[in-house]
């Protein structure tokens, strides 16, 4: 049942030769997550916000604040790829990052924020590349080599996974 909790878009499955719709899919899929989350989110109460989105897992509020932070990397991962050799892309340990005092003291607002401006940036980013430049890569200490269409496509699944955390939540609730 955890499993289910835990991934309610099922696990990552990439696509490793994509078509341009499908690349334009999640290129739409990144640009529209801001506005979801939004709606998602609002009107949740202090308490709300602090509830486990499952037994064991984070908070809403650290799972929001996890989405920026991913964001954040995600972004740099793509502009390192696109200016040097298959570089090594950066990894955080997200568990202890969750734990950090900026997760439990800062308003979702400014993750949210965050979230869209980012969000724009990569949009603009991804929109302009050719599909050469999607077949470029960086190297992962958690999922080794990867190119910028596999990239594309875990951060859109990566968004979609947790907005859909929080959406079952607020469905077993009753919110």
């Amino acid at each position: 049942m955890y499993d289910d909790l835990r991934f309610p878009e099922g696990k990552f499955e990439p696509v490793e030769n994509p078509t341009p719709e499908q690349r334009n899919k999640w290129v739409q899929d990144i640009s529209e997550l801001p506005k979801l989350l939004r709606l998602t989110t609002q009107n949740l109460s202090i308490d709300q916000l602090n509830t486990q989105y499952r037994p064991g897992g984070w908070t809403v509020q650290q799972v929001v604040h996890h989405m920026a932070d991913n964001d954040m990397n995600a972004f740099i991962r793509f502009k390192k790829a696109l200016t040097e050799d298959n570089p090594m892309a950066s990894s955080y340990r997200e568990d202890l990052w969750a734990e950090l005092s900026d997760y439990q003291n800062t308003p979702i607002e400014i993750s949210l924020n965050l979230i869209e401006s980012i969000r724009t940036r990569v949009v603009i980013l991804l929109s302009n590349l050719s599909i050469n430049e999607f077949y470029r890569t960086f190297k992962s200490p958690t999922h080794g080599s990867m190119n910028l269409n596999v990239a594309t496509q875990r951060f859109a699944w990566h968004s979609k996974h947790h907005l859909a955390q929080i959406e079952f939540l607020k469905q077993r609730e009753g919110w």
